[in-house]
């Protein structure tokens, strides 16, 4: 992949990575247009051969540039509130995936269809198969249905962990004695993998997150 490849984001692959990505749009769109006026008026007062050394104040000025940049933060905090709010809706119906962070693995359980708990480590490189991802690959991935609505239960056994799935738009600490939830809505069949995002100790980027997502009959059977 090129240099310029690797500095996109993931694909979407559920709708709140989605508006994510919409709003990462609107909010560059905003600070390029800030930095291209700032740059422009600094090269015109480089090279602006008036002096106004005996302006003492410009009521409208002020009041210009009081109010525009206000309007800017309301035009950047509006679909920022409409977000945040999103990521709060939690679904009443669907499969749950209760995810505990080791030190390093991750141990995973469904209680809705029965499965008992197993752990989740990552593969070492010489145990690797062609076509694997090094530093992702996992023995054992959490399947999850597609087009389903899902929730995911995380906590940890030991020190604080960060469950991480950035192609669904998680990111959720996994804290001792405590349960996190968020709900995420899988649109398409696939594998899908993260990392531990919190600096929980050395190998804290050894222990990746694999989820992959099968239809819902499959996930049945």
């Amino acid at each position: 992949m090129s240099f310029w490849g690797q500095l996109n984001l993931m694909d979407p692959a559920s709708p709140i990575q989605a508006e994510m990505l919409l709003f990462h749009d609107h909010a560059i769109v905003l600070l390029i247009g800030i930095f291209s006026f700032v740059a422009l008026i600094g090269v015109k007062l480089v090279f602006n051969k008036f002096s106004s050394r005996t302006m003492h104040e410009a009521q409208q000025l002020e009041t210009i540039w009081t109010i525009v940049p206000a309007l800017l933060l309301i035009w950047l905090a509006l679909p920022s509130l409409r977000l945040l709010y999103l990521l709060d809706e939690q679904s009443g119906s669907g499969i749950i995936l209760k995810s505990t962070g080791h030190q390093w693995y991750w141990s995973y359980e469904i209680p809705s269809v029965g499965l008992e708990s197993f752990d989740s480590y990552m593969v070492q490189e010489p145990d690797l198969e062609h076509g694997d991802y090094r530093l992702l690959e996992v023995d054992n991935r959490a399947a999850l249905p597609s087009h389903m609505s899902s929730t995911v239960i995380t906590t940890s056994a030991d020190v604080l962990h960060e469950w991480t799935l950035p192609s669904m738009g998680v990111k959720m600490d996994a804290v001792p004695g405590r349960l996190n939830t968020m709900g995420m809505f899988i649109e398409t069949p696939g594998i899908f993998y993260g990392q531990c995002s919190e600096i929980c100790g050395a190998n804290h980027s050894m222990k990746p997150i694999v989820v992959e997502a099968i239809d819902i009959a499959d996930f049945l059977a």
